[in-house]
C-alpha cells in the first residue's frame, strides 16, 4: 500500500487473443471499483494467446479478490497476482528531449550513468530508451527537465516469475532455482537499474 490509500497489485494474465477481450477484462475492474494504473499486452508465446501484465489500485478488498474474478471470465485461461512472489519485472520509456549541440556532452553523460540508450538524435533534440524500474526512470526524467522534456511514452510493468532451470548433465537432470541476487530493489520491487 503507498501513501494514498490505494493498495497496488500486479496482476499477469494469459487471454485469447481476439477481440472485445480487454473491453470485458476493464469493465469487471470498473465493476469493482478497481483502477488500471498500468497495462502492457502482447502476443505470449503460444499462438492465439496474448500475454498482459495490469498494475491496478484500489480499496485492499477489490484489488485482494481481483485475479479470482478475472479467472472467472470466459477468454482468460489463466490470471494470476504476482505481487507477493518472486519476479522479474521491468518498464520501458522513450524520453525526448530538447537539446542544443552544446549540451549533448552533458546529456549523454547522464544518459550513461543511468544505461540508457540514444534511438534518435535530431537537430534541437534527443530521444532516449530506458528500461527498469519506476524509481529509475523517474529519475531520469527528473534529470532531462533541466533540458526540457518534449515527450514521454511509457508501456507501464511487463513482469514474469523467476523460474526454475533445468541443467542437463550426462547423468541425468537436476533442477537450480534461480535466487539470482543480481537486481536492485525499486520500491520494494525487484527492477534492475
Amino acid at each position: 500500500m503507498m501513501n494514498d490509500g490505494l493498495h497496488r497489485r500486479t496482476i499477469i494474465a494469459l487471454v485469447h487473443d481476439k477481440p472485445g477481450v480487454l473491453a470485458r477484462i476493464s469493465g469487471l475492474f470498473r465493476r469493482r471499483g478497481v483502477n488500471i494504473e498500468s497495462l502492457a499486452v502482447g502476443h505470449s508465446e503460444k499462438d492465439g494467446f496474448s500475454r498482459m501484465t495490469f498494475v491496478v489500485a484500489g480499496s485492499e478488498n477489490s484489488v485482494m479478490k481481483i485475479s479470482s474474478q478475472l479467472n472467472k471470465l470466459i477468454d482468460v485461461v489463466e490470471a494470476s497476482d504476482i505481487s507477493e512472489k518472486n519476479t522479474v519485472w521491468r518498464e520501458l520509456a522513450l524520453i525526448k528531449v530538447s537539446c542544443k549541440p552544446s549540451q549533448r556532452v552533458e546529456i549523454l553523460e547522464l544518459s550513461k550513468i543511468f544505461r540508457v540508450n540514444v534511438v534518435d538524435v535530431g537537430i534541437n533534440n534527443m530521444t532516449f530508451e530506458i528500461a527498469g524500474g519506476k524509481s529509475k526512470i523517474d529519475s531520469f526524467v527528473e534529470l532531462l527537465d533541466q533540458f526540457g522534456v518534449l515527450e514521454i511514452m511509457r508501456t507501464g510493468r511487463i513482469a514474469t516469475l523467476r523460474g526454475t532451470t533445468k541443467v542437463g548433465l550426462e547423468d541425468g537432470e537436476f533442477s537450480v532455482t534461480n535466487q539470482s541476487n543480481i537486481y536492485i530493489s525499486d520500491e520494494n520491487e525487484s527492477g534492475s537499474v
